[in-house]
């Protein structure tokens, strides 16, 4: 399948964008291009130590809007690791990463990230963010392809995103694993990602990186669930106009996108009640612990990393734990928008409820 010329007629004739997405196309293939060139000078002239640490990286998973880049932004801000802004995996060149740097202001104008809601989370390209929007740019491929253009398709193409019909994880793993030593090479920490992919694919992935760990987060799928949806949904509508469309397509898409992130958090309890997980590598954490008694969730996490916490971070966690107790979300949804009930998503989360949320 030609995944870039699909994606065209996928947008043309569902939002009536021709002219636009063309251009689009055109700049995110000089794009790939380039990063290619560049990817290549790297090669010749910056030398990346072969450090163990790159095969030791520390992954948050869990569906989207479970608490994943607040973890992820609280650890590295903290000195707990390094990560990836959404500039770095748009370009992870080193080189290119030099030259582009001075015109990051400039970039933020036309940046994806304008589309994206400040009221889930503030995301800019220098905001650190989620390792999975890198294989959008470099293979215009995984989940992020799905839910935001082919989902709209009227053949249901969910399989051809899906790591049980369609394996794509050496070239994914390998791409993620040149990320992380681009971005992370000259520092002396582990790399801390996100990647919501693996709740479908772990153990692949521990099979090749048998040295990492994994928090995974767990949020009621009465909350997590419509909030993903409202996220998505949020985006589309403001660069495509996605609640002017027809009501049949918009039932069609967010069934499916319901579906996919089910799919997500199935996938990961499938593989977790049949040991095919490395339990010892992975941490569960609870969003609504997290949100209570954030204190004892990193005192878990620090053991789990085997982290030494200074002064300065305790005490910052007790500050932020104070917070936590406090904090109410400004992004707002509605079940009904969604054509959804709490009693259909317990149904369709029980093992969910049963295994995690008990």
């Amino acid at each position: 399948m030609n995944r870039r010329l699909k994606a065209y007629k996928i947008i043309g004739k569902t939002f009536g964008v021709w002219l636009s997405t063309i251009f689009t196309g055109l700049l995110l293939t000089l794009m790939k291009f380039f990063v290619s060139f560049f990817l290549f000078m790297d090669k010749i002239f910056i030398k990346i130590p072969n450090n163990s640490i790159f095969k030791k990286p520390i992954i948050i998973v869990g569906n989207p809007r479970s608490g994943t880049t607040f973890l992820q932004r609280y650890l590295i801000n903290n000195g707990l690791g390094t990560g990836s802004q959404l500039w770095q995996l748009i370009y992870p060149s080193i080189l290119l990463q030099k030259i582009i740097k001075p015109f990051l202001p400039l970039l933020e104008k036309i940046s994806p990230a304008r589309h994206h809601s400040t009221e889930a989370h503030k995301t800019s390209l220098t905001s650190v963010e989620t390792d999975d929007v890198s294989l959008l740019f470099r293979h215009f491929d995984g989940f992020f392809l799905y839910g935001f253009i082919f989902a709209f398709e009227k053949e249901d193409l969910f399989e051809f995103f899906d790591p049980m019909f369609r394996d794509t994880n050496v070239r994914d793993f390998e791409w993620f694993e040149n990320i992380w030593k681009n971005n992370s090479y000259d520092h002396n920490a582990p790399y801390i990602g996100k990647l919501f992919s693996l709740s479908a694919k772990l153990p692949a992935f521990q099979k090749k990186f048998p040295d990492s760990k994994v928090l995974y987060m767990v949020r009621d799928p009465i909350d997590v669930i419509p909030s993903g949806l409202s996220l998505v949904t949020g985006v589309l509508d403001k660069r495509f106009g996605f609640w002017n469309l027809d009501k049949n397509v918009q039932s069609r898409y967010i069934k499916r996108l319901y579906n996919a992130l089910v799919t997500l958090l199935i996938r990961f309890h499938h593989d977790w009640v049949n040991d095919n997980i490395d339990k010892s590598k992975v941490l569960i954490i609870r969003y609504d612990k997290m949100m209570s008694n954030f204190e004892v969730i990193m005192n878990d996490i620090f053991s789990f990393l085997d982290h030494n916490p200074s002064k300065k971070l305790i005490n910052d966690i007790q500050k932020t734990a104070e917070k936590q107790k406090i904090y109410k979300s400004k992004h707002k949804y509605d079940l009904k928008k969604f054509g959804l009930s709490e009693k259909k998503i317990k149904k369709d989360c029980l093992p969910i409820y049963e295994t995690f949320l008990t």
